[in-house]
């Protein structure tokens, strides 16, 4: 990647990297396989949840788990070019 220079105006934010094409699909390779991890996870969780599920507020806290969690996924996954060095620089727990 590869920093315009201050007199360079082609992009709208002087810090930002530009992206290669390569580099383009590299990104949206490793986001998805990281995010595709994250999400088998939550499957994961939630399947053994709902199978000890005995009472009402065994279901409510899988609601809970499961909303908690797509915040946290949302926040963390943010696919704008300006935002992946942010999205990659956190780790992938």
């Amino acid at each position: 990647m590869t920093t315009p220079s201050a007199t360079q105006h082609s992009y709208p934010y002087q810090n930002e990297p530009t992206w290669s094409r390569s580099e383009k699909i590299i990104a949206r390779t490793a986001f998805d396989a990281a995010l595709g991890r994250e999400l088998h996870e939550v499957i994961q969780e939630a399947k053994r949840m709902a199978s000890q599920i005995q009472q009402s507020s065994d279901l409510w806290d899988l609601e809970h788990y499961l909303t908690e969690r797509r915040k946290e996924i949302d926040r963390k996954y943010d696919y704008r070019y300006s935002r992946l060095t942010h999205v990659f620089g956190k780790p992938f727990v």
